[in-house]
């Protein structure tokens, strides 16, 4: 008896083509387009998201003062977080009414500055 030939196995269907958007994506859109584009699944491509989220969360997380953190996607951004030391109220001269006046004490922060890489400015 005589083998049958296995049938071709059906390629993927092509992705749509990339259009820009008139307003900013949705996150569910977003994500069905990645999915069509690599072939995976949309919770695959949830799962990557959330996996670099964590990744991010852990690498900026408490920065110390004149050592700030950093986190790259490779090809599209750099992130850095510093820390903001707390500033003490104070008194000080009002610069519209030039009056004294006690300026409020602020506290400590970490400022998130993102920056494109050179990647990223080439395509747009």
């Amino acid at each position: 008896m005589a083998k049958k030939a296995a049938p071709a196995a059906k390629a993927a269907p092509k992705p749509t083509k990339l259009t820009a958007a008139a307003k900013p994506r949705k996150k569910s859109e977003l994500f069905t387009i990645i999915a069509d584009h690599a072939g995976i699944s949309r919770k695959q491509v949830a799962g990557v998201f959330d996996a670099m989220g964590k990744v991010m969360a852990v690498d900026l997380a408490k920065p110390a003062a004149g050592k700030p953190k950093m986190f790259v996607v490779p090809g599209m951004m750099r992130i850095k977080a510093e820390f903001k030391a707390a500033v003490p109220a104070r008194k000080g001269i009002d610069p519209f009414t030039k009056t004294e006046k006690m300026f409020k004490a602020k506290p400590a922060s970490t400022r998130l500055k993102i920056r494109p890489l050179k990647a990223l400015k080439a395509m747009v």
